[in-house]
């Protein structure tokens, strides 16, 4: 093992002091083993600049927030407390001493909070940026804003093995790179993609390398079910088969990283917090599964489920990496070299998909709820933003201009999700303190129960509870261990004793209910084949039970878990939940909406929660704008022709269309379908009256609608540049027919009514010669032309030649240009 004194880092320690003692932002990049996290900060301590403060340390995990921190204070002969400590969720080792800090879990954020100027702080290190998580982000824009308003003097670290290349242009900061140390590792892929549950390939991967390869084993499955069953496979390896992940114990997790004390091989089965940051002493042999369980928010639903996908290729670069830290090493891919160039090159920035309400209620009390105020790497998204602030006001946590209530602050307080934190706040005030220490905790943590224990977690709580008095209570003790744990905090954080009453399955529903507003469910009457168990969730969701769930019969839930489906989802944890209850959230609103079954406006006041509808009584008075956004929402989802245009109507307004085509300088306007449908409200809205049917809006004159469009002198204008009719030389006055495409209007005549006229008729100030129809004295046309000319000097004796036989009572000279114009046959006309 490398000692400090010769970890690769030291080669630019000189370079980096100078930067840092002239510039506010730098930029780091070394690759794992270099000593960047475990060796660094120690050769900074005693810089002027620093002047004796505090350097702090942003991990992205628990885990490697432990582990650097005893790296560090083990460079120091010390343990984690004095020089070096380190502050996590629940868990901190400090003291007067300390100078180093590892923190993680929005530590950083909190103090922010409340010291702004992070007072007897002189260096902030963000530390394994390259996965861009969601704290890591909101620490860099605070730090950014704290240095440009408070703080010249803080000094900000950007530190990664990789980092996208652009970064250092971004952050207009310099650039350094440490070139470590790294020895080389043989990729050995499959010969095709395996089929078949991850864990079995890896237990047969490990149990390869382990007869082939020397050294310790690493290997990489996407969840902690997996590394139990993977486990499970490898019983009788002769070699210590450990788990790591980031709820595992403190005493396991130091078994996992640390070599064994009696010499025994060593096989590491890792979620992805393996990937960086930690050292594992002894691997030689990386085992990569090719998943990675991240979680994935869906702002449709507001619900976040963990999607397991295919790791990307710079995650599987520093899986293989872990193999070469210490000696030549071997990374087993567990996928074929074709897929590998098809691999997503990288993981997007958590805050392009995380649930932002955290964020944004942080924001909030940090005195941006402007999120557009921070000088941020990649801005969250503004819709996402939307959402979570709707999610926040439900919570009480913000006011209406997005700022954050005193109920807001006190959830901040909570190191949790404002969720659980708005559950906890609740119950103390209500009395349920013990409950809600131990619903929080069973939210947070996985379930107890076995697969197919039904959703009632109350039931959880029981099981806690009878585990927590050492009574079989039928949950497994490991999960029930870390959720007494947490709910221990969660007791003293509110300064409540414990409780192992049978929990009140009601009380239980109300308190999800706080946490979960949205997804408070009323049941949905039996449809025929459809078993019980469906409900509707306030969110406007569906909802249903598993078969034969024993909440099936409930009126009412309040809904923890359920996946994401759009449709109908399915419940995977929830609690009865008292009608009363249901009342207590419910507020009285007017609602005025379209109905499409029976094609009526349908006005009524609903005492509802979300879209949950518990009582309705009718409404008197419907405000007028609002009875029009109805109608015209109405008509733009069922189209135009709910309104009748008479002909006088159509004509109209393609009379107008024509010439907003001709003369689009001259302001006429735009009566096309999406332009009429755009805006409904100003144009039809004053002549809608007391419409609320579709037979009503059929009922409607438009032509009033439609002329009241135009502006003087534009009604005169209309009909001298597109009137309705031409007069023609046989003295009738013809019609025309305009089209809305502002084609030529057709004037369709008797081919002898015209008998003499040279030119074509013209409308638009004579710009647009009319399509002439030239009819046969049955009022066939016979021939289609805009050159009337034409028409007489050539295609006139083709027709003569062919109708004068079927019709000799008309005339058929042989000379048009000089014969009267008639529309009579020869007997009366002479």
């Amino acid at each position: 093992m490398s000692t400090a004194a010769t970890l690769p880092i030291h080669e630019i320690v000189p370079a980096l002091k100078e930067a840092l003692a002239t510039q506010a932002l730098v930029v780091l990049q070394a690759p794992p083993g270099a000593g960047k996290s475990t060796a660094l900060p120690l050769t900074l301590l005693d810089e002027p600049w620093l002047a004796g403060q505090q350097i702090i340390i942003l991990q992205p995990r628990r885990v490697a927030a432990r582990a650097v921190a005893a790296r560090l204070a083990e460079g120091l002969g010390q343990e984690p407390g004095g020089t070096v400590g380190y502050r996590v969720r629940f868990e901190s080792r400090t003291s007067a001493r300390t100078r180093i800090e590892v923190v993680t879990e929005g530590i950083l954020t909190r103090r922010l909070q409340r010291d702004p100027e992070l007072s007897g702080v002189g260096l902030v290190i963000l530390d394994e940026f390259h996965e861009r998580s969601l704290n890591a982000d909101l620490a860099l824009a605070l730090l950014r804003e704290v240095q440009g308003a408070l703080r010249d003097d803080l000094r900000v670290l950007v530190m990664s093995a990789t980092l996208d290349p652009d970064l250092p242009a971004r952050l207009e900061a310099p650039l350094l790179e440490s070139q470590g140390r790294a020895y080389p590792v043989e990729v050995r892929y499959l010969p095709a993609d395996p089929v078949g549950r991850v864990e079995d390939q890896v237990a047969r991967a490990v149990r390869d390398a382990l007869e082939r390869d020397q050294g310790d084993v690493l290997a990489f499955l996407p969840g902690v079910r997996e590394i139990h069953a993977a486990q499970g496979r490898l019983a009788g390896v002769d070699a210590q088969v450990l788990p790591l992940y980031g709820d595992l114990p403190l005493k396991e997790q130091r078994r996992a990283l640390l070599p064994d004390p009696a010499g025994q091989r060593k096989v590491v089965l890792a979620t992805s917090i393996a990937e960086t940051s930690l050292t594992i002493e002894g691997v030689r042999v990386v085992v990569d599964g090719g998943l990675s369980r991240t979680q994935h928010f869906d702002p449709a639903t507001g619900l976040t489920r963990m999607v397991t996908g295919r790791v990307t290729r710079d995650a599987a670069a520093q899986r293989a990496g872990r193999a070469g830290r210490t000696a030549p090493g071997v990374a087993y891919r567990l996928w074929s070299e074709r897929t590998q160039p098809l691999l997503g090159a990288s993981r997007p920035p958590e805050i392009m998909e995380a649930d932002l309400a955290p964020l944004t209620l942080e924001l909030a009390q940090w005195g941006a709820p402007d999120p557009g105020a921070l000088a941020w790497l990649d801005a969250p998204p503004a819709t996402r933003i939307e959402t979570a602030r709707a999610l926040l006001r439900g919570l009480d946590a913000l006011d209406e201009q997005g700022r954050a209530t005193a109920e807001g602050a006190r959830l901040l307080d909570f190191p949790t999700h404002p969720r659980i934190a708005h559950l906890l706040t609740g119950g103390a005030a209500e009395g349920q303190g013990p409950l809600a220490a131990d619903v929080a905790a069973l939210l947070e943590e996985r379930d107890p129960l076995p697969p197919g224990s039904g959703t009632d977690l109350a039931d959880r709580v029981t099981a806690l509870r009878q585990w927590r008095e050492g009574r079989a209570g039928g949950g497994d003790p490991g999960v029930l261990e870390r959720i007494e744990r947490l709910s221990r905090q969660w007791r003293r954080l509110l300064g409540t004793d414990v409780s192992n009453e049978a929990p009140d399955p009601f009380a239980v529903g109300a308190l999800v209910a706080r946490a979960y507003p949205e997804r408070v469910a009323v049941a949905r009457p039996p449809a025929a084949g459809l078993s019980r168990g469906r409900f509707l969730l306030a969110g406007g969701q569906g909802a249903a039970l598993p078969e034969g769930d024993a909440l099936a019969g409930s009126p009412a839930l309040a809904v923890a878990h359920l996946d994401a489906a759009q449709a109908e989802g399915r419940v995977f944890l929830a609690a009865p939940l008292d009608a009363q209850a249901l009342r207590v959230q419910a507020i009285w609103e007017d609602a005025v909406r379209w109905d499409t079954r029976t094609g009526t406006l349908l006005a009524q006041q609903e005492f509802r929660v979300g879209a949950i509808v518990l009582e309705t009584r009718p409404l008197k008075q419907v405000p007028a704008a609002q009875r029009v956004q109805t109608l015209a929402g109405a008509i733009r989802t069922e189209g135009l022709h709910l309104l009748t245009f008479s002909p006088e109507a159509a004509q109209w307004r393609a009379r107008v269309q024509s010439l907003h085509h001709w003369r689009p300088d001259d302001n006429w306007p735009d009566v096309s379908d999406q332009a009429l449908l755009d805006t409904l409200e100003a144009w039809l809205g004053p002549h809608l009256g007391g419409a609320r049917s579709r037979e009503d809006l059929a009922r409607l004159s438009l032509l009033p609608a439609f002329q009241a469009l135009l502006d003087w002198p534009q009604p005169q204008q209309l009909d001298e540049l597109a009137p309705t009719h031409l007069s023609v030389p046989s003295g009738s006055r013809v019609r025309l027919e305009y089209r809305l495409g502002g084609e030529a209007p057709v004037l369709a005549v008797k081919l002898q009514e015209l008998f003499g006229l040279e030119q074509t008729p013209t409308v638009n100030g004579g710009r647009t010669p009319v399509l002439l129809h030239l009819l046969s004295p049955a009022g066939r046309p016979v021939q289609v032309t805009q050159d009337l000319r034409s028409f007489w000097n050539s295609s006139y004796f083709e027709v003569r030649k062919d109708l004068r036989g079927r019709y000799p009572k008309h005339p058929w000279p042989d000379d048009p240009w000089t014969h009267l114009p008639t529309r009579f046959t020869k007997k009366r006309g002479g």
